[in-house]
């Protein structure tokens, strides 16, 4: 019997991965018990130099051309506060906090934190704001009576992301895409019994991604 599995690399604070969510949905909505395992990429990791309006301008520019083939919304200020860096490494650890901690809802959190980011306008590089942004996904996914049993508090979020175990964790993440080759993002895998295959890498419409995927899928049936 095959094992078919998904794998999706992408980073919080990148916009084409804000608007990939779409089609991501809709085609996890096609291949129900289809697992997918999220690896984050580190677009701009451990950046550290004031971010200059020419990359502000740059950025806005992508904005418009993701919400063209999306449809996804982007608000302001993003990048009002004094001597902004724009650092994704915060974001992504805290996605792979979710996933060692709560991984069922690794997805919402990820997609959570782009919504933060890019609709609402709010400082993702900040430790407090990304736990305001878990105990929110816990409150959403609580009232919709999906939370199960996690018990990770705000307090836990915080304990969990500023320790070394979980920084390692995401370095070890970006040194493994970087392994595989994978330069952009969004990108998607498939994986039949242990091996992988590149699908997507940048943003794609679901029914092209599904007849990749489900290629790759039937591939090793045969």
């Amino acid at each position: 019997m095959t094992e078919n599995s998904l794998v999706y690399v992408g980073d919080p604070m990148c916009s084409w991965c804000y608007g990939f969510g779409v089609p991501l949905q809709q085609l996890l909505e096609q291949l129900p018990g289809v697992p997918l395992a999220m690896v984050l990429g580190g677009l701009r990791a451990y950046n550290n130099e004031v971010m200059p309006d020419t990359l502000k301008s740059t950025l806005h520019h992508h904005w418009e051309e993701v919400t063209k083939r999306s449809g996804k919304p982007f608000g302001t200020g993003q990048f009002d506060s004094e001597g902004y860096i724009y650092d994704t490494e915060p974001a992504c650890r805290a996605v792979v906090t979710i996933r060692t901690h709560a991984a069922q809802h690794t997805l919402a959190m990820y997609h959570a934190i782009q919504h933060a980011f890019y609709a609402l306008g709010r400082d993702i590089t900040q430790t407090s704001v990304l736990a305001d942004i878990w105990q929110e996904v816990k409150e959403e996914l609580l009232d919709s009576n999906i939370l199960g049993d996690v018990d990770f508090s705000r307090s836990d979020f915080v304990e969990a992301f500023e320790s070394d175990s979980i920084k390692t964790q995401t370095h070890n993440d970006f040194a493994m895409v970087q392994q595989w080759g994978i330069r952009g993002f969004p990108a998607l895998i498939a994986v039949v019994n242990g091996e992988a295959q590149l699908v997507a890498n940048g943003y794609m419409e679901a029914d092209e991604m599904l007849q990749r995927v489900q290629q790759v899928f039937a591939s090793a049936e045969n």
